[in-house]
């Protein structure tokens, strides 16, 4: 069965640095108005799945991409800081609406080169939704994409 244990961690969806909820540079993530969560400050611009479930939302900007799990909350992943007006021009998505996933799948390639010249943000925030409890596991690491971040 795909979905068959309860989610214990969630796994950095890129390679770069940890950075706690409360440090990202956008009152709504930082706030928790959402969820809480942490950040990644993208190194490669690769976007990889930190759960195993269903693609339930992709916005229409393709900043964001809202992952359904079976045991454990939604997760929102977030590509940049304030992206939304950039309509999708940095981002290349790999993964369709209503897509089963696998925790560590690429979701999506980040052009950092192009966030840059937009003077937007590379990081990559990834909010459990409506969730408050949880801890992340180590601030302001290096990390690969794959390794445990957060804990349940």
């Amino acid at each position: 069965m795909l979905f068959s244990k309860k989610i214990k961690y969630i796994k950095a969806p890129a390679t770069g640095t940890i950075i706690p909820i409360e440090q990202i540079p956008d009152t709504v993530f930082s706030a928790k108005m959402m969820g809480n969560g942490f950040a990644i400050a993208n190194h490669n611009g690769k976007v990889y799945s930190p759960v195993t479930g269903i693609v339930q939302t992709i916005f229409s900007t393709k900043h964001a991409i809202v992952i359904k799990t079976k045991n454990g909350p939604d997760i929102l992943i977030h590509m940049g800081i304030d992206t939304v007006d950039l309509n999708g021009v940095p981002f290349k998505l790999t993964v369709k609406n209503n897509q089963q996933i696998k925790t560590g799948d690429l979701l999506a390639v980040m052009d950092l080169a192009k966030l840059k010249e937009y003077d937007k943000e590379d990081m990559i925030i990834v909010i459990l939704v409506d969730m408050q409890e949880g801890d992340i596991l180590e601030s302001f690491k290096i990390i690969e994409y794959g390794e445990n971040v957060f804990r349940l």
